[in-house]
């Protein structure tokens, strides 16, 4: 394949980079049912919204608005994994149940394998995160159909994403940082690592492109702003489990010196924690970090959960809920 040299010279072996191409190249219909019938089936809210203002670049807009939902709530959106059901990782990630318990609305888009037939956001094409164009353009207006449908704070949007949905969550961000106050990354990859599905391999076997400074990680994302913008950058959470071998977890901590020093901030994080099962660097305001990164050495690629409720392949029981302490983070 034309990728193959180039992940070769990756140095992180065969093994690892035929893992992270397994995980691409899953066939969606193995992960779940359609969002059509998921959505319909499930007894709140999810709702589909089939016209949302713009060019749907292949995406389909779900919405979950809780019972009794009042206006001026906060919005997330949630971004799925490759090969997902985005419906059902809502539910299974506990961002369903956390709407109904926060009254938050939710966006909930879901890829195409008409525009990815691994099911995957196109987070390494910059055509497709580019602001105002692609996917990051249509994800954009269904934040906007969002907002005027359910009167969602503009003030309080926030993303979150798995693997592939996580680099498309901090593209969001960069694309469109007067929209997001805050997100949230897991095992993503930061900002500018890759233009192409052959680079897009390449980072995930191993974190890079090497020698490239924060500051230089932190011009990536504000090359992708719009023109002037310099500030405030939206906060960000990032999630990585340390034997991740479909992406690297060295990409979690490029990630974190990129946000660190688009906020400029020091290398050195301000307060460190560990307790055992995950260890959680902060840097920025002791009250309101801007920028944290959580390390769960014994997890594999997937999302943290407390407990599985439902057995998935993606959701990973190791004790610590992610949704739980992200909601922390943003102040929800």
């Amino acid at each position: 394949m034309k990728w193959s040299r180039e992940l070769r010279s990756a140095g992180r072996g065969l093994r690892t980079a035929l893992r992270a191409a397994s995980a691409m190249l899953a066939p969606p219909a193995a992960h779940g049912v359609a969002p059509r019938d998921r959505a319909a089936s499930h007894p709140g809210d999810l709702i589909l919204v089939p016209d949302f203002g713009a060019d749907a670049a292949g995406l389909t807009m779900l919405a979950y608005r809780p019972s009794g939902l009042a206006p001026g709530a906060p919005l997330v959106v949630v971004l799925h994994g490759c090969g997902q059901d985005a419906a059902a990782f809502a539910a299974a990630s506990g961002w369903m149940a956390l709407a109904d318990r926060a009254g938050l609305a939710l966006v909930v888009p879901t890829q195409s394998p008409d525009s990815n037939r691994q099911g995957c956001f196109n987070w390494f094409r910059p055509a497709q995160v580019a602001r105002g164009r692609g996917e990051a353009g249509a994800i954009r207006a269904m934040v906007a159909e969002a907002l005027r449908r359910f009167a969602s704070n503009p003030r309080a949007v926030y993303v979150v994403g798995l693997s592939a949905g996580g680099a498309m969550a901090v593209a969001m961000l960069a694309a469109y940082p007067e929209v997001f106050a805050a997100g949230a990354s897991i095992a993503g990859l930061p900002v500018g690592a890759a233009t192409g599905a052959a680079s897009a391999l390449a980072r995930m076997a191993q974190a890079g492109p090497g020698g490239r400074s924060p500051e230089a990680w932190a011009d990536q994302v504000r090359s992708a702003a719009p023109a002037g913008y310099r500030g405030p950058w939206p906060r960000l959470s990032i999630w990585h489990g340390g034997m991740d071998t479909v992406v690297d977890p060295a990409n979690a901590r490029l990630l974190a010196g990129q946000w660190r020093a688009l906020h400029g901030l020091p290398d050195a994080p301000s307060v460190t924690t560990h307790d055992g099962q995950a260890l959680r660097e902060v840097w920025g305001d002791a009250v309101e970090p801007q920028v944290e990164l959580w390390t769960i050495p014994a997890m594999l690629h997937g999302y943290p959960v407390a407990a599985a409720a439902v057995p998935s392949s993606a959701m990973l029981p190791v004790g610590v809920s992610a949704t739980h302490w992200i909601a922390q983070f943003w102040g929800l």
